[in-house]
């Protein structure tokens, strides 16, 4: 989700509700402590130089019972930190405290904002020797009859 489209969605909303990947809601006495830009300069396993730049927010479960942040405060903290950091309209990675820190990505199902898994991966496969993942067949898939003509190749 790109921060153009949360200020979309904080502009139709009364309250607001983020979604664990497991189904949990985070407690709705929630802050979000930081709205920024983060920078990551790096090389991968191949020797390539990458660059990536994304919105960051950061939620933090209060025992603050009686202040709740509403759709249009956390909609003037987005405008304030876009002029004030420079923030383009760049896809939303979100921190949540779990047993450390955890990252996720951000999506909108129309009611909740969900905060979806992301996963580490190799960048640089084919330099580094790892096998691209092949598809597996069933046979059952494979038609009835014979499936190999002399010549063809598949043997």
């Amino acid at each position: 989700m790109k921060l153009s489209q949360i200020k979309t969605a904080l502009q139709e909303l009364k309250t607001i509700s983020f979604q664990l990947p497991n189904g949990s809601l985070v407690p709705n006495h929630f802050h979000v402590t930081e709205v920024g830009k983060v920078t990551k300069n790096f090389i991968d396993c191949g020797g390539t130089v990458r660059y990536e730049e994304v919105a960051n927010f950061q939620l933090w479960n209060a025992d603050d019972y009686d202040h709740r942040l509403h759709p249009g405060k956390l909609l003037d903290i987005i405008q304030l930190s876009e002029k004030m950091l420079h923030i383009g309209d760049l896809e939303i990675e979100v921190e949540y405290q779990a047993e450390t820190i955890g990252k996720f990505g951000l999506d909108f199902d129309g009611t909740s904002f969900l905060l979806t898994s992301k996963q580490t991966d190799c960048l640089a496969k084919d330099n580094c020797g790892i096998p691209e993942e092949k598809t597996k067949l069933q046979f059952a898939d494979i038609p009835a009859g014979s499936s190999c003509e002399p010549g063809s190749g598949c043997c």
